[in-house]
């Protein structure tokens, strides 16, 4: 997890008193607020088999190592204590209206905090229509994070709870990771199966790495297009939100 030292600027605990949205355009759902509101949220949603069985594959945990290394950077950073959560979820964990109500829009306290969505594999896909889902009912997703998402394929469609469609992702900021190794293993295979999702534009950063499909983590930490880790990308979008 060393491959990639964290920035280490600390980030300003204390913010302007500023006026905030708290019910958003589409929330019809019951929510107990703390006083003391979270200013961010991330979800990590996993691929097939990550956080459940998959056809007697798994689970494998392949995004909790990448969230994981967000909660170190988060205590080493000094994100403010109360301010930000994180959540794991699996890619079919929010299809259904009541899903989406229990497991992701309970987890955000209101419109003015910001979300993070980091997806991998099947969690990409989803994870990226999430993020028109959530923009649509007045929250603000200020970053995607897409590792070497699958969906394309319709076999893979038929036989897993994912959107058909490709998604229209809506985010202030995207990063997309595709895995390319030299030498593959079985989680390659599975993933072309699936069909790796080629992305070709809208992502603010793109990069493709050397490292093999179920490895999240170690995507997590190389390089991209513009010289920056995914890694350091996502603290400093955090990092520069708390100053603003």
């Amino acid at each position: 997890m060393s491959e990639v030292n964290a920035p280490t600027e600390v980030p300003h605990a204390k913010r302007e008193v500023k006026a905030h949205t708290l019910t958003c355009k589409t929330d019809q759902t019951n929510k107990q607020v703390a006083i003391s509101l979270r200013n961010f949220v991330v979800f990590f949603i996993g691929g097939a088999g990550d956080q459940e069985s998959y056809y007697f594959s798994g689970p494998n945990n392949n995004v909790d190592a990448v969230r994981e290394i967000f909660i170190r950077d988060a205590k080493a950073l000094k994100f403010p204590v109360g301010k930000f959560e994180s959540w794991p979820l699996g890619y079919n964990d929010f299809i259904s209206d009541k899903d989406l109500s229990e497991k992701v829009l309970a987890k955000i306290p209101d419109c003015s905090t910001a979300v993070y969505i980091v997806g991998h594999s099947l969690g990409g896909w989803n994870g990226a229509h999430l993020s028109a889902t959530l923009t649509e009912k007045g929250y603000t997703v200020r970053m995607l994070l897409t590792i070497d998402p699958v969906g394309e394929g319709v076999m893979v469609w038929g036989i897993s709870n994912i959107y058909r469609l490709p998604p229209k992702p809506k985010a202030q900021y995207w990063v997309n990771i595709r895995a390319a190794p030299k030498i593959t293993n079985v989680s390659d295979t599975v993933a072309s199966f699936g069909e790796q999702w080629e992305v070709s534009t809208g992502p603010n950063v793109m990069g493709r790495v050397d490292v093999n499909h179920a490895d999240a983590n170690i995507m997590y930490l190389r390089p991209l297009d513009n010289g920056k880790t995914a890694r350091q990308i996502f603290n400093e979008s955090v990092l520069s939100f708390f100053k603003e």
